[in-house]
């Protein structure tokens, strides 16, 4: 089956890219001491420069807020002088990057806070699994409930962490909606129980998510954001009441923000949620639309080719594979990813995997 489609060029927002086949953000811990990327970090995002576009790994844009202990930030000068040698080793290989800023929310141990006890919408603790610590496997704490009053020092801590990915030298960033972070738990009302102007209705919930919308694009402009938003997934104990009514909501309100792209996980993660949330997005957003989760290079293709997306975001099969584009231009095989080295120090299962013989 030809992959033609996945080779078109596409405009995001001010920047075009050369291909429709995108990293997805793949959170892989090996940021060096105080959460700053490293050479290792700058290696690895270099060799994958043939995506359309990277998306680099989910940022704490605030300190104190760690939620895997050796992940990067973006709100120190160490942090931003470490992700200028990503950008640069990227951009020298003719690739294009955006940064995707997070704050993990009730995901973030107190152990790796300095005892901070962690943040949400609502007090409600992750219960479906437990936090991966350098001694194993911990319970999730409670997180504390947000006051109203402490939100616009979290929409501001956004703002400064956009403008120092533009420092960093990245092509645009991408607000992380998704996965049980705290976005998306103000996002869904079974993690978000509150009253007042941040709960209740869907237009409320979505207030915190808009707010830094609109603070991220007063620096970049809105043509260099994108958001990335998973209505199904129960990843970190999260669900919704109505998935598809939330998804269609989204959509139509940010159709009019000329985002550079909107990111949908369509599928969760844990088999737990089914719905079709991509056919009502397409329907009400008519900006590009980025999916991901499970995709063949062959419905990939066959997705795009019958606008039901503009580009798929793949993310295990980049992982093993940092010639991607080339082997599924090729139809050759593909490396396996393993496991076991997903999370793990080192350049092993992370700079290691091979390229296709030049």
């Amino acid at each position: 089956m030809s992959n033609t489609a996945l080779f078109q060029p596409l405009q995001l927002g001010d920047l075009e890219v050369p291909n429709r086949i995108f990293m997805a953000p793949l959170t892989r811990c090996r940021a060096e001491a105080g959460h700053v990327p490293g050479e290792l970090m700058a290696e690895y995002y270099a060799q994958r420069a043939s995506a359309g576009l990277i998306i680099a790994e989910a940022t704490m844009v605030i300190e104190g807020n760690s939620a895997f202990y050796a992940e990067p930030g973006i709100y120190s000068e160490a942090q931003i002088a470490g992700w200028r040698k990503v950008t640069e080793a990227v951009h020298a290989k003719g690739g294009r990057i955006f940064l995707q800023l997070w704050h993990g929310g009730r995901a973030c141990p107190s152990s790796f806070n300095g005892g901070a006890q962690p943040v949400a919408p609502s007090a409600l603790q992750i219960t479906n699994d437990e936090v991966h610590t350098p001694d194993g496997k911990k319970p999730y704490d409670t997180p504390r409930e947000l006051r109203d009053e402490e939100i616009p020092a979290i929409v501001a801590g956004f703002k400064k962490a956009a403008e120092n990915a533009k420092l960093a030298g990245f092509d645009g960033v991408e607000i992380h909606a998704a996965n049980g972070y705290l976005i998306d738990e103000f996002l869904r009302n079974g993690a978000n129980k509150r009253t007042g102007p941040y709960g209740g209705p869907i237009e409320n919930r979505a207030r915190f998510l808009l707010e830094i919308l609109e603070a991220v694009s007063s620096v970049w402009g809105s043509g260099h954001v994108g958001v990335r938003i998973s209505p199904l997934n129960s990843f970190n104990s999260m669900s919704d009441s109505d998935p598809v009514a939330l998804a269609t909501w989204l959509a139509k309100h940010l159709d009019s923000l000329n985002l550079a792209y909107l990111h949908v996980m369509r599928a969760d993660l844990l088999g737990e949620q089914h719905a079709d949330v991509l056919t009502p997005v397409r329907e009400n957003f008519s900006g590009v639309l980025v999916s991901n989760m499970g995709y063949t290079q062959a419905e990939a293709s066959d997705a795009i080719a019958t606008g039901k997306i503009d580009a798929v975001a793949f993310g295990t099969s980049f992982l093993a594979n940092p010639d991607l584009p080339a082997r599924i231009q090729l139809e050759t095989e593909l490396n396996q990813p393993n496991p076991a080295t997903f999370y793990s120090p080192g350049p092993a299962g992370y700079t290691d995997y091979p390229a296709l013989a030049s």
